[in-house]
């Protein structure tokens, strides 16, 4: 069976046990999953880096513990997406030891970054030609023009604005449907207002953090409050949302149209709603029940 319909999935590090159930599982179980749904990416970032941007992560990571996290993920053949989407970074911040040295090991030709800022693009494409990038959704792009713009430049792929999910007339004139990627959960309310400015907010937060963290040696500093309501959204919270693509509408309406690359979001929230988004969206229904008890045992060690 051809794998055409990508899932880009949470798991560097936070879900990263989850990540490695479920390869186990797509390994020894496969007909737990519906056709040609594969894992197309794993994502997310290493703390600290001030380069990460849409959620705040905090806390320290060893080059051991990146090197053996990207390492086993890519024996599996699955690149690993850095989010180095943090909007606010400055020139200083881009000779980070840390995050020049988390690319320097992933530097191997089949690892991926996400990014928004232009000023970190331009140098990870400088001094990083072999990763593939990839265009941000925190970009917040809803201007059609803008958008066919975006898919003319040299990206991987477009992470499209979730607004755009169920304008099926404007989705349907895309040319290049295969380079968009679509986020089918959404925990922001549609057209939220405070979107962008979270993102800034998160921005100068990690950058407050990478700053402080650099001037204690190693002590981590305390985290201002940078919280919102819908963050820790589940998978049920958002079913009636506009922006939501459900399961069945994914197979059954988006990936007949010629999209092939979705995004599941949960850096951030809970390994059980990762857990049951994932199997949700990737598991045939009448497997969805005993693949997701199988994957809470995997998870919690009662495999």
């Amino acid at each position: 069976m051809e794998k055409n319909i990508g899932f880009h999935l949470p798991g560097i590090l936070r879900p990263y046990k989850m990540i490695m159930g479920l390869i186990y599982f797509t390994e020894n179980n496969p007909e737990y999953f519906r056709d040609g749904a594969y894992i197309a990416s794993v994502y997310g970032t290493f703390p600290t880096s001030v380069w990460n941007g849409g959620r705040f992560i905090q806390g320290l990571t060893d080059e051991k513990t990146v090197r053996v996290s990207v390492e086993n993920i890519n024996e599996k053949g699955i690149p690993v997406r850095f989010t180095f989407t943090n909007p606010v970074v400055t020139e200083e911040e881009l000779s980070d030891r840390f995050c020049n040295r988390t690319l320097e090991i992933a530097n191997n030709g089949m690892n991926e970054v996400i990014v928004n800022s232009p000023l970190l693009e331009k140098y990870i494409r400088e001094k990083y030609p072999k990763y593939k990038i990839t265009s941000s959704t925190c970009k917040q792009i809803e201007n059609a023009v803008d958008l066919n713009a975006e898919l003319q430049k040299d990206y991987n792929l477009v992470v499209l604005d979730y607004n755009w999910n169920h304008d099926i007339n404007f989705l349907s004139s895309i040319k290049e449907k295969e380079r968009c990627e679509l986020l089918v959960n959404a925990c922001c309310i549609p057209h939220c207002p405070n979107r962008g400015e979270h993102y800034r907010r998160i921005g100068e937060e990690q950058n407050r953090y990478w700053t402080e963290q650099k001037q204690s040696r190693g002590k981590l500093p305390v985290v201002e409050d940078i919280s919102c309501p819908y963050m820790n959204n589940s998978i049920y919270d958002t079913v009636d949302y506009e922006t939501r693509i459900l399961p069945n509408a994914l197979y059954d309406t988006y990936v007949p149209m010629g999209f092939k690359h979705f995004k599941i979001e949960g850096r951030t929230t809970p390994t059980t709603d990762n857990i049951d988004a994932i199997v949700q969206y990737m598991a045939k229904p009448e497997f969805v029940d005993i693949f997701r008890l199988k994957l809470l045992r995997y998870v919690f060690g009662e495999f």
